[in-house]
């Protein structure tokens, strides 16, 4: 009797034991808290005023003065680049929650109806796909007008498509369910089937790619900085930063390049706490 009690409590302990957090959740979380820091309190990191020239210090390399050197008017760009966080980050999430809530609630109601209103979204979907992407920002920027607030309504059009796609494929699976059908049998609206029981079972896809997303958004705004669509000079984002530094690169290449170091750190943070999120959540469902 003892032993089979041992071995039917074994299981029970090993279920409820607590699961350790996915690495890459952790590790991307790290980056990102170090990163929003940066972005909320540049001046308590920053050693200088990234907008003070200084005609004494053109072009001068990584010194202890300055560990990321200057640029052609003398601006230390390490302070620029932890500057550029405020912008960067805002960039991330303003281009992207937009698109997520907007295409969330559209897939959740195209999933949920289907027939017309899914072919209609299909022929939406088959439209924007046709064209890359980054085409279809940089015409709407070049017609709105050069801006980060260009830049935001240009990724709105276009980028809420692939959150409505990804939510509309898993609410009509999740609608053919018991527990679905059991909502509609007591005679819940399709407002309260949608939006109480079928969307927080479906917005899990979503939610990761909205991480991935954003690191996807501070590469699109530092393209468009870059080609002086986005952000403008004076500002310290890290697309003007490479911009600015194009023409040096024989002779001052740390304009461009620690800029560009400060892009693929924080988009692997997004991207890394992406996979983590991914990972935790498919475990617990």
């Amino acid at each position: 009797m003892s032993a089979l009690t041992t071995e039917t409590a074994t299981p029970k302990t090993s279920r409820t034991r607590a699961r350790a957090l996915p690495r890459t959740l952790i590790s991307g979380g790290v980056i990102l808290i170090l990163s929003l820091a940066l972005a909320f309190f540049p001046s308590l990191f920053a050693p200088y005023d990234p907008t003070t020239f200084d005609y004494n210090a053109l072009l001068k390399g990584p010194t202890w003065a300055h560990p990321f050197g200057t640029d052609s008017f003398g601006r230390d760009v390490l302070s620029r680049v932890i500057h550029a966080y405020t912008i960067d980050m805002q960039i991330a999430v303003f281009s992207t929650v937009g698109p997520f809530i907007f295409g969330t609630l559209v897939g959740a109601i195209v999933g949920y109806l289907g027939g017309i209103a899914e072919a209609i979204f299909g022929r939406v979907v088959d439209a924007v796909l046709t064209f890359p992407f980054l085409v279809l920002v940089i015409a709407v920027v070049s017609v709105l007008g050069p801006g980060l607030g260009n830049m935001y309504i240009a990724v709105g059009v276009v980028g809420w498509v692939f959150y409505g796609r990804l939510v509309a494929a898993e609410i009509k699976v999740q609608k053919r369910l018991d527990y679905a059908d059991a909502g509609r049998v007591m005679g819940y609206t399709p407002s309260r089937i949608i939006f109480r029981h079928l969307l927080p079972n479906a917005i899990t896809p979503a939610i990761v790619y909205w991480m991935t997303d954003m690191a996807l958004a501070i590469l699109l705004g530092s393209s468009l900085g870059y080609l002086g669509l986005g952000a403008q000079p004076p500002a310290s984002e890290w697309g003007v930063q490479i911009a600015d530094g194009k023409n040096y690169m024989n002779t001052a290449w740390w304009i461009s390049v620690f800029p560009g170091v400060a892009i693929v750190l924080t988009g692997l943070g997004f991207s890394l706490m992406g996979d983590g999120l991914a990972e935790l959540l498919r475990v617990r469902r």
